[in-house]
């Protein structure tokens, strides 16, 4: 092998190991979990809507239907959320007070027909997010929108990072459930100011 050919195959190579390397980094990056914990999946959950998880620990805030005793949905609060206190032995407690008025309740209104509602965290108001009875399964789903897209909400994951129970360090939220447009599964992260 000559000098020339020598120097341009070193070259080649450098260039090849960086490009490398810096793929390989991303994809890495992509796949890392984005917390520390390993999350369980609720199961089994009556009239469950959606759950959010988030650090610092692995306890699960259920959202479900809130049904009365004659099958229909309670207009004046149609939302049950509680927790699924999987760090202490998967036990189902409601959320307190402060919980509820300050950081995981939700406030809801009457939209179209008495079937339709608006919900909105009482922690971030800015995301309203819809409750409403879909033809194909005349079922109750939870729909927003994030980044453009419109999303039957599955799972919210909050990423936090240190901070106080009154102003914890919110990095980001994902949103993950189907995509109304192409009815596939999708996440969608969004960092909340």
């Amino acid at each position: 092998m000559n000098k020339l050919s020598f120097k341009y195959f070193t070259k080649s190579l450098i260039v090849i190991t960086i490009l490398v390397n810096i793929i390989s980094g991303n994809l890495l990056a992509q796949s890392k979990n984005p917390s520390p914990l390993h999350f369980p999946t609720p199961k089994n959950i009556d009239n469950m809507l959606f759950y959010i998880q988030r650090d610092p620990n692995i306890n699960t805030a259920i959202y479900a239907i809130n049904y009365q005793e004659n099958g229909k949905i309670d207009k004046s609060n149609p939302i049950k959320a509680y927790w699924i206190r999987y760090a202490e032995k998967g036990e189902k407690k409601d959320f307190n007070y402060m919980q509820r008025k300050f950081a995981y309740g939700i406030e809801s209104k009457t939209l179209k027909n008495d079937e339709e509602f608006e919900l909105q965290f009482v922690s971030y108001k800015k995301l309203p997010f819809t409750l409403k009875k879909i033809d194909s399964d005349q079922k109750y789903h939870v729909f927003v929108s994030v980044n453009q897209k419109k999303i039957q909400v599955e799972k919210i994951f909050v990423r936090i990072e240190g901070g106080s129970f009154w102003l914890p360090n919110v990095k980001y939220a994902e949103v993950t459930g189907i995509e109304t447009s192409s009815n596939k599964s999708i996440t969608e992260r969004m960092l909340l100011k």
